[in-house]
């Protein structure tokens, strides 16, 4: 389905992209427990919010 030089690309990218990705984060880390102190309760509002909705589809479907 993809040549040998495309999976290989694919990897390097894959690899360079995490590299980057993990650079940043260690980067931003002070900012972001500066400005997003909240943050993780908002992630857990939506994803009791999410499990709600399952809970009420498969009541209703019952």
């Amino acid at each position: 389905m993809f040549s040998t030089g495309q999976l290989i690309f694919a990897g390097f990218f894959v690899v360079a992209f995490v590299i980057v990705m993990i650079f940043s984060y260690r980067k931003d880390k002070r900012l972001h427990k500066k400005y997003y102190k909240g943050s993780f309760y908002i992630l857990i509002g939506f994803l009791v919010f999410i499990l709600l909705l399952f809970l009420i589809k498969t009541q209703l479907n019952h």
